[in-house]
């Protein structure tokens, strides 16, 4: 293997490696952007935080998803229930039954047809 073989490559190489460069900083602009735009605390270099999180409006902030979240919890549960409901009605034997009673009656409305005497 001479340098010979690998010469023509070279510039494609440091194009690459220029190009995984400029695609990490402009992920780390991203994440910033991300993190800017959902309300998260920016951290600088050594994880030390940039703008500290820990004024009233931030507890406030926090107090109130809190309460959101166990009214969302609450919420599911009580939809979780409502779908148990549906689920033993629509498995239930009576519905069978019903869709059973419906056949039978289409099925003697066809026969009257067939005679004519509906």
């Amino acid at each position: 293997m001479e340098f010979a073989t690998f010469a023509p490559y070279i510039g494609y190489a440091i194009a690459a490696g220029f190009g995984l460069g400029a695609m990490g900083i402009l992920a780390s602009f991203q994440t910033t952007r991300m993190k800017i735009k959902n309300g998260y605390p920016l951290e600088g270099m050594w994880g030390q935080s940039l703008k500290p999180g820990s004024d009233k409006e931030t507890a406030h902030r926090v107090t109130l998803l809190t309460q959101e979240n166990a009214e969302l919890r609450a919420e599911l549960g009580s939809m979780k229930d409502r779908l148990a409901n549906v689920e033993r009605i629509v498995t239930d034997g009576g519905y069978h039954l019903g869709a059973e009673i419906d056949a039978l009656r289409d099925r003697a409305l066809a026969n009257l047809k067939d005679r004519g005497e509906a």
